[in-house]
């Protein structure tokens, strides 16, 4: 405290020195000082304030002649909120604006990395140190180091530079590289990301490293060359921008090129072993979003919502996705390509809606036979009511243009009209309704029909009424702990006026008789416009219920249907479909959704998923059971069983395990399976994962195939160079093939 009262005391004898060319001031305070020809001796916690650096030493000279200050002496600098470096001795040209330290230690506080060395000297924003160590860890016992000869630190933008750098594991040396850059800022800025290694007998050495660039805060730039060195290389490159608070999109591309060796490599029996169908694979994505797009286009003031979406992709086959990421599960592959564009505008009361569908068939060598929706238009008018609210209407019509450059198409309308009466019973303990549907389709064929011989389809307009009547009820109360809802109720549905020509009334027996005509070749062609069904009048009968807690969270929901069907023999009696959902406890939960067919004796739909999570375990598994009775028991697509699972295990702050697996149990595929665990630490983690996986390709001839593949995933970070989590300091190790199961 006396010395406290002291400095305070001293605070009217204090240096106050300006640097002439900026103005600043340097200050200096201590328990004493002493001046001798402009030059200032000041003794015992000292403190010096220039700028925003703030340093203490047991002792300090400042010659105000030349601007030169000397700390000698457990010196301690402190820059901003982030920064402090240490030290035995310091000296500072508050002229020439340059600060030296020897020895150097600083502890940058955002990122808690440390930096040690022999000396260093700054000028301006650039400090350069001679041959030191910087870590992530702690600098008594640091996991991980990184020595250097020397480094460069930017001050302003936090970039550091070391030069001849060789990683630590503990004593041993694991790696060297002549120069590494990293950025101690967690801003997005400029700069190479960590690179992703592996090996493979088949494909050799796998390397890959992305350059990133960002410029400006409203866009960046990825761009990834990777190298296989028996497969091949090529490179990806995907460029983001931010052009409004309204608006993002992003634009990707890719190349990749197969070895000669490797494309046209022949096994024992002389038949190309890898089998691709392009040596060459490339592809693109085009992603945007608008979320006001008519008032910032078209400088308008809509109170309407307006939106675009687009989506567009193209690639020559599936093998540009396999090759795009070295994460084999999360790298989704499939034989068929969509492209999207979507528009809207939307009102209280209406909507207006365009969209564009476009299919690529990776399967075909020429797309010109794939149906395309090009473009579908939409209206819809919401719900709106008269009589007091008694009354009921609404409008929908949508219209699709579906196009092949060679083969048949068809411009499809729709039209749906619900018009409704309704009201209540009984004191409102009873509600009933009666709606009257009116729908309409028309179909308007355009190209000519690859059928052989080919036949002329007329088009033709479909017109129907039917009728629904609901009587429904709905019952709360309320106990101590729970909350208990009832909602239960009947529907009868009634088929009204029919009217059919052209088309539908030539292809009605064929097309509505799949059962005995769907397996005849030209079955798929005949009905493919050819969407509606007859309505068979019936009852269906539900009941739900819904029990929550005294928070207000629901614990369970279930509900049952069943429906019975007039004048159709041997299937009066409709599937009853039964719904759950229970929350057994805080961390179990079950969910179920089934339909049984009455008639067969068996489920026809049948999913079942159990869970548990809490902060330390979170485990899945799930159960899919379908079949199709309108297809015979050879046809493709009767029987779908899946079954999921996944667990992951938080063994304490340090230990993590994770399992996964997808098994195709109707064509006994396993389609992915990985297990692994992730030991984690402050400054540096290390996880091991075995990942086996089937991915779909494209051979030779053009057909769907696939491909069995077996990784080992061994995954380093050192935090916070690296980031916890990430792809990055991933070696990936692909296993020799076998025989696919």
């Amino acid at each position: 405290m006396f010395k406290l009262l002291l400095s305070f005391l001293l605070l009217v004898s204090f240096l106050n020195a300006t640097d002439i060319e900026n103005e600043a001031k340097v200050e200096v305070y201590a328990t004493s000082m002493d001046t001798k020809d402009n030059v200032v001796t000041a003794k015992d916690d000292v403190v010096v304030v220039y700028k925003d650096y703030h340093l203490s030493a047991k002792k300090a000279i400042y010659d105000r002649n030349t601007g030169l200050l000397e700390l000698f002496e457990n010196v301690r600098a402190t820059k901003g909120d982030n920064i402090q470096i240490l030290g035995d001795y310091a000296k500072l040209n508050i002229a020439q604006k340059e600060r030296s330290f020897k020895p150097f230690y600083m502890l940058e506080k955002t990122s808690n990395v440390w930096m040690s060395g022999c000396e260093s000297y700054a000028k301006d924003m650039e400090v350069n140190i001679k041959s030191g160590v910087m870590s992530g860890c702690d600098q008594n016992d640091p996991f991980w180091t990184m020595e250097f000869s020397s480094a460069d630190y930017n001050t302003d933008t936090m970039w550091l530079d070391l030069y001849n750098a060789r990683i630590y594991i503990y004593d041993i040396p694991v790696f060297y590289t002549p120069y590494f850059g990293y950025s101690l800022d967690t801003t997005r800025r400029t700069g190479v990301l960590p690179p992703k290694v592996g090996w493979s007998n088949d494909e050799g050495m796998f390397y890959q490293q992305s350059l990133y660039i960002a410029e400006s805060n409203w866009w960046d730039l990825e761009i990834t060359p990777q190298t296989r060195t028996l497969r091949g290389s090529g490179v990806y490159s995907t460029f983001r921008w931010v052009d409004s608070k309204y608006s993002e999109g992003s634009l990707t591309g890719g190349y990749f090129k197969e070895k000669d060796k490797y494309f046209y490599k022949e096994d024992s029996d002389g038949k190309r072993e890898n089998d691709l169908a392009n040596q060459k694979h490339y592809g693109y994505n085009f992603h945007y979003e608008h979320t006001d797009v008519l008032n910032q286009w078209f400088d308008t003031n809509l109170e309407g919502q307006s939106g675009l979406y687009i989506d567009v992709n193209n690639m020559n086959d599936v093998d540009y996705i396999n090759l795009s990421s070295s994460n084999a599960i999360e790298t989704n592959t499939a034989t068929q390509v969509i492209s999207r564009t979507n528009m809207f505008y939307n009102t209280e009361n209406n909507y207006i809606g365009m969209y564009l569908k476009y299919y690529k068939d990776l399967e075909k060598d020429s797309n010109a036979e794939t149906l395309q929706n090009l473009p579908s238009v939409q209206y819809h008018s919401y719900l709106d009511t008269l009589l007091d609210n008694h009354f009921l209407y609404s409008l929908d019509i949508k219209s699709n243009n579906y196009h092949r450059d060679e083969g048949q198409g068809a411009v499809q309308t729709d039209l749906n009209i619900p018009l409704q009466l309704q009201t209540s019973l009984f004191d409102e303990y009873m509600n009933v309704s009666y709606t009257s549907y009116i729908y309409g389709q028309n179909t308007s064929f355009n190209g000519e029909d690859k059928q052989i011989p080919p036949t002329e389809v007329e088009n033709g307009t479909f017109l129907r009424n039917y009728h629904v009547f609901d009587a429904s009820s709905q019952l709360t109360r309320a106990y101590d702990d729970i909350t208990h809802v009832l909602d239960f109720g009947a529907r009868y549905i009634i088929d009204g006026e029919k009217s059919r020509d052209g088309f539908y009334e030539d292809e009605k027996d064929y097309c509505l008789d799949k059962k005995s005509n769907g397996s005849d070749p030209d079955y798929a062609s005949r009905c493919e416009f050819y969407n509606v069904s007859d309505i068979e009048e019936n009852v269906q009968l539900y009941f739900s219920q819904y029990i929550y807690d005294s928070t207000g969270e629901q614990i369970i929901y279930q509900r049952v249907a069943q429906s019975f069907v007039y004048g159709t023999p041997q299937k009066e009696l409709g599937e009853i479909e039964n719904e759950l959902d229970y929350k057994i406890t805080d961390h179990i939960n079950y969910y179920n959704n089934m339909f049984y067919n009455h008639y067969k004796a068996a489920f026809s739909k049948n999913f079942n998923k159990i869970s548990y999570k809490n902060e330390i375990i979170d485990l899945g598994l799930s159960y899919m059971y379908q079949e199709d009775f309108a297809l015979n028991p050879n046809d493709v697509g009767k029987y779908t069983r899946y079954i999921t699972s996944s667990l992951s295990y938080k063994y304490n702050n340090h230990y993590s395990y994770n399992f996964r697996t997808d098994y195709d149990m109707e064509i006994r595929k396993k389609k992915t399976t990985s297990i692994g665990f992730l030991y984690q630490k402050r400054c540096w983690d290390f996880g091991l994962k075995y990942v086996e996986n089937n991915r779909p390709t494209l051979d030779s001839s053009g057909s769907a195939s696939s491909q069995y593949e077996r990784f080992i995933y061994f995954t380093i970070a050192l935090k916070p160079v690296m980031k916890s989590g990430a792809e990055a300091g991933q070696f990936i190790y692909k296993l020799p093939e076998r025989e696919k199961d």
